[in-house]
């Protein structure tokens, strides 16, 4: 079946995983934290976030790759928090600082219902990694009332692997993170210690899942992975240990959305080596690695774009 949720639905495990993710936060430990704080009684760790789902907004979003936002737009959901302390991340005003309501699941499940309502091709929660059991909460009341669009996991990618593992037969679509290579940087940048094995870990599981981007006709992706990778200044995001691992461990098929997008905000001004955009030999270097170890599927970034992906191929791009 069509989203593969529906099939977990019909024969009772979505509703059991729910249950049991739920039932988790009583000791918090679905993320690589583990701050096992009781988030039941609304007590916080790290994310910042109880027994509620936060949502900044939710929108068709039109700047994602091509194939998640297509013609009608990706139903985006923003949470606020995030299991990431990320010194340049440019959505830090609700991301870092909070902004946003809480929501309860019946909300959450009101948001995507809306979201198919506007046509959209997919519904993408942003940083749903702290607030997973909310989400399959909602998942389960907005099947029965029609919802059965295809859901995007769009995740910084500290996840546990343990957790990826149950989300087979849920997510058909995985749109991770690929951050850092060097631990050094993932604590430093991100207070994200372990972050590169946890990443690398849980990529693969998602890679095992749901395989290479499949685009259909129309252009539109209904299943597979998709890597993000930002390319920070001075090599900090570890561009060519990141594209080896993909080529070799998951596959040179693999969809790689290499973006050239940073620019120093919130903490990032005032440290040296994150205080200025990366340059254009850092992001053509990038590039470099990703045809040395025979990576051709995705996109690449206008030079000095935000958000407009080029391309249909990352060899025709360049």
């Amino acid at each position: 079946m069509y989203p593969s949720y529906l099939e977990s639905y019909n024969n009772g495990s979505l509703a059991k995983l729910a249950a049991q993710m739920f039932n988790s936060l009583a000791s918090c430990e679905i993320c690589p934290r583990k701050c096992r704080v009781n988030r039941l009684k609304d007590e916080k760790g790290f994310c910042k976030t109880g027994q509620r789902a936060m949502v900044y907004s939710y929108m068709p979003h039109h700047g994602e790759e091509p194939p998640i936002s297509g013609e009608n737009g990706s139903g985006t959901i923003f949470f606020s928090n995030c299991n990431m302390g990320c010194v340049y991340c440019q959505n830090f005003e609700f991301s870092q600082q909070g902004r946003g309501k809480e929501v309860s699941c019946e909300e959450l499940a009101d948001y995507m219902l809306q979201l198919q309502d506007m046509n959209c091709h997919n519904v993408n929660f942003v940083s749903p990694t702290h607030v997973l059991p909310q989400i399959l909460k909602a998942l389960l009341i907005a099947i029965p009332k029609g919802f059965k669009l295809p859901i995007v996991y769009n995740t910084g990618g500290y996840e546990l692997p343990e957790v990826i593992c149950m989300l087979s037969g849920i997510i058909d679509i995985y749109l991770p993170d690929m951050r850092y290579s060097e631990d050094e940087m993932a604590i430093k940048y991100s207070s994200a210690p372990g972050y590169p094995e946890y990443n690398r870990r849980s990529v693969k599981l998602m890679h095992g899942q749901v395989g290479i981007a499949k685009i259909n006709e129309s252009g539109i992706m209904k299943r597979g992975l998709i890597i993000r990778h930002l390319v920070l200044p001075q090599n900090s995001s570890g561009t060519d240990k990141a594209m080896k691992f993909i080529a070799d461990e998951l596959s040179p098929e693999t969809y790689i959305s290499l973006m050239s997008q940073y620019f120093p905000c919130y903490k990032a001004e005032g440290i040296s080596q994150l205080s200025r955009r990366i340059t254009l030999e850092e992001y053509k270097n990038a590039q470099e690695s990703m045809h040395r170890y025979g990576l051709s599927n995705g996109w690449i970034q206008e030079s000095g774009g935000l958000d407009r992906f080029q391309g249909t191929n990352i060899k025709q791009s360049l």
